[in-house]
């Protein structure tokens, strides 16, 4: 596309043609371009075809899972019941997920309007962030017929996985009306983006109440198995607070880290709004990830001391725990704050990868690695789990990608800048009344002693 752009490519970033007719879906689905320019354009780009072999491989292996079923594709049991597809893909991506709510929050309650640049990129990461840790739990349940049970067949409210399915089934829906409002911009339905308007107040709300008891939900999980996660990342009190405080700076975190690949990677789809401010936004959502991971240190400091597991830490596990502990939070911790001080973006960025991961791997371990960590050996995940959890991971991207081109995300519709700098209409005198007159009045505040 940046090749084509500079070869005189007009971008798509109005209903409107260069002539003034209204653009067709079809013009709009193919970005301005031929279908011949279009295919063209994808097969030029390398990413296109290392998502394609990924497809290529995972799709006959992810269609293989449900028809021979799970045991067929992982080695989970007893033992170690969550492999990639929850350790990964669900408590992992949640909590990547929590920018939602926490933009929505900021811009909408608080009346942050300098971070409405990337507002609603905050909320199509967390919409999209739930959407594919539903495909990842479906691609472990098998049986996706089934999952509308916890809330019209089957209740189970004394179940922990009650509280999370209702709070994420919800949640997704309150998150698919929030960026509705882009959608219904792009198909020329002012009149739903009014109705999501009037209601925005109540959905950031609603976010604010689902997303923060699930978050915890989560974490609360564990207190099912007392014993079985190592004591270093498990406490019966401060286990729910630990995943809820995380997920603070993993969405923040995520926020600058996609932002930043798609300024770098998509620029041209950025318009000049979005890039001039994202220096200024990237540190401010810093600052706020660096109070999160200030609080999650001190919080899981705190529980090592509360529950006295300082032995612990002279161990290999200890060992793997401060790796977790400085890699993951403290030295990203230190890098942000020295960043935003000094103003070097490289470095706050860096710093937001390395959360990321931090937390990430938190989740991971916590899930997975950690799990009955008593047993003589760790499971390694089989082949066709790993291809099963690329493939999905690489639709995730796909999906991305194809909305951040099309809808209003990075970018705004010309013509709602035209209608935002309409001036505003001249009153008309009433009958009888004086018009008043154009010739500039005296006034006894505008004079000086001298006049």
């Amino acid at each position: 596309m940046k090749k084509m752009i500079q070869h005189g490519l007009a971008i798509v970033d109005s209903p409107y043609d260069e002539d003034g007719k209204k653009r067709s879906l079809v013009s709009k689905l193919l970005l301005g371009l031929t279908p011949s320019q279009y295919l063209l354009q994808a097969f030029r780009n390398p990413l296109n075809w290392i998502l394609a072999a990924v497809f290529a491989v995972g799709i006959p292996i992810l269609i293989g899972r449900f028809f021979f079923g799970l045991a067929w594709a992982t080695s989970g049991s007893n033992d170690y019941p969550w492999g990639l597809f929850l350790g990964f893909g669900l408590f992992a991506m949640v909590p990547l997920s929590s920018s939602g709510f926490q933009l929505g929050t900021a811009c909408e309650i608080f009346g942050r309007h300098d971070l409405e640049p990337i507002e609603r990129l905050a909320l199509l990461n967390g919409l999209l962030g739930y959407f594919f840790a539903v495909i990842y739990l479906l691609a472990d349940l098998g049986q996706p017929w089934r999952l509308p049970y916890p809330m019209v067949v089957s209740f189970g409210p004394a179940a922990v996985l009650f509280l999370v399915a209702w709070h994420v089934a919800t949640y997704l829906s309150v998150q698919v009306a929030e960026v509705s409002s882009a959608f219904f911009e792009w198909i020329g339905f002012p009149a739903g983006k009014r109705a999501i308007r009037r209601i925005t107040l109540g959905l950031t709300v609603s976010g604010i109440i689902l997303s923060t008891l699930h978050q915890g939900a989560l974490g609360a999980l564990f207190t099912y198995a007392p014993g079985k996660v190592h004591p270093l990342w498990y406490s019966s009190s401060f286990q729910w607070l630990h995943f809820f405080v995380s997920s603070l700076p993993g969405g923040l975190c995520m926020v600058i880290t996609v932002s930043t690949i798609a300024a770098k990677t998509m620029g041209w789809r950025g318009d000049t709004r979005f890039h001039e401010k994202l220096d200024k936004v990237t540190v401010s959502l810093a600052k706020g990830a660096c109070m999160g991971i200030a609080t999650y240190i001190t919080i899981k400091l705190i529980a090592i001391a509360h529950d006295n597991k300082w032995a612990y830490l002279d161990s290999g596990w200890g060992q793997w725990f401060m790796f977790e502990i400085i890699v993951g939070f403290m030295l990203p911790l230190t890098l942000m704050t020295y960043g935003v001080h000094t103003r070097k973006m490289a470095i706050v960025r860096m710093g937001a990868f390395m959360t990321v991961f931090g937390v990430v791997l938190n989740r991971v371990n916590t899930a997975m690695i950690t799990f009955n960590w008593k047993l003589p050996h760790r499971e390694i995940p089989p082949w066709r789990e790993v291809v099963i959890s690329l493939t999905i991971f690489a639709t995730y991207i796909v999906v991305y990608r194809f909305i951040l081109y099309r809808l209003p995300i990075l970018f705004k519709w010309r013509l709602q800048e035209q209608e935002e700098t309409v001036p505003e209409a001249v009153p008309v005198p009433a009958p009888g009344r004086r018009e008043a007159s154009s010739v500039p009045v005296a006034s006894y505040s505008s004079m000086t002693k001298l006049d």
